[in-house]
């Protein structure tokens, strides 16, 4: 197997505290949803995130659609990813915190310069932008390194769909044997598996009763190597990677 070279980072629960703040946003916007279509349903945000982690919103209303029989048309689906977009920006650029001790593990990461670092995400990328400006992670990454599978792929997708990893491999030039990829949601780390990337699971941001239930998903499901319940733990995470 060739050695390591490039570390793929999810961003949303990941890198930064951002699905929280970002389902609460769009919490409103999916109940509009709902209403409009003549569905007596409605999310908080805690049970839209229950439901829907690790997807972007035009994904989530895809979601939606089939989970409540109904249907979108283009436009609706773009007028409302607008509007979220927007609603969630405003959010992250006020509240969002890195995950704890991402930020130590990323200037050891620079320090050393061993590996290459990008950022893998289904959300839009202004969101993307928005969430690691906030943090101050933008030192860690540059520019035409963070992906997004709302933003940069021709046709719009979201995980677990892997064409975003599959785009980020080809514009960084490493295959998948050469990368590791840190994912915290089953969608995210589904779309890291069907690219055929090793794979570091996350499970720090979950309430304490979800932990272990993610912990199997991500190992047994997705065929995560090494799961993390802390960032302090990733030098051993990626020894894990390096030795298998």
């Amino acid at each position: 197997m060739p050695a390591i070279t490039t570390i793929l980072f999810d961003c949303d629960n990941t890198l930064v505290l951002s699905e929280e703040l970002a389902f609460e946003a769009c919490a409103e916007l999916s109940n509009e949803i709902l209403e409009k279509n003549g569905i007596d349903y409605r999310y908080t945000g805690p049970a839209l995130l229950k439901d829907f982690v690790g997807q972007n919103f035009r994904g989530m209303m895809v979601s939606l659609t089939k989970k409540f029989g109904f249907t979108l048309e283009d436009h609706e689906f773009d007028v409302y990813v607008d509007r979220e977009l927007g609603k969630v920006i405003e959010t992250l650029e006020k509240k969002a915190q890195p995950c704890p001790g991402v930020m130590a593990q990323l200037e050891k990461l620079q320090a050393e310069g061993k590996y290459h670092l990008a950022v893998v995400s289904s959300s839009a990328l202004s969101r993307v932008e928005a969430s690691i400006r906030k943090v101050e992670m933008g030192q860690y990454f540059k520019h035409d390194e963070v992906f997004s599978a709302a933003s940069s792929l021709p046709k719009p997708t979201s995980k677990p769909d892997p064409a975003v990893y599959i785009f980020a491999m080809e514009k960084l030039g490493v295959k998948p044997q050469e990368c590791v990829a840190v994912e915290d949601s089953r969608s995210g780390a589904t779309a890291a598996k069907r690219a055929e990337i090793p794979l570091i699971g996350y499970v720090g941001p979950y309430e304490e009763d979800e932990k272990e239930h993610m912990r199997k998903v991500l190992k047994e499901e997705c065929g995560a190597i090494y799961v993390m319940e802390h960032w302090d733990e990733f030098p051993n995470a990626l020894a894990a990677v390096e030795a298998a």
